[in-house]
């Protein structure tokens, strides 16, 4: 039969989540950016550029596809 685990345990895992989620992909929010200029980190603030960049450039993409077919839904009507 499994025992019953401890509610530390969970805590620790969640903490190791939150560490690998700053670690990993940040979006491009004003929050991350904030925090990144905030701590000083010049590679730091570059990266989180870049992310933000790719991100925006992502996004405006996405947009103007969706423009896109818009533009020929409302050509069929």
């Amino acid at each position: 039969m499994p025992t019953k685990t401890s509610g530390k345990k969970s805590a620790k895992k969640s903490t190791k989540k939150s560490a690998k989620a700053e670690s990993g992909v940040v979006p491009p929010y004003g929050d991350p950016i904030r925090k990144a200029i905030a701590r000083g980190d010049q590679q730091e603030m570059k990266n989180v550029a870049a992310s933000a960049r790719k991100y925006i450039a992502d996004v405006q993409s996405a947009l103007d596809q969706l423009d896109g077919a818009i533009k020929k839904s409302s050509k069929k009507k």
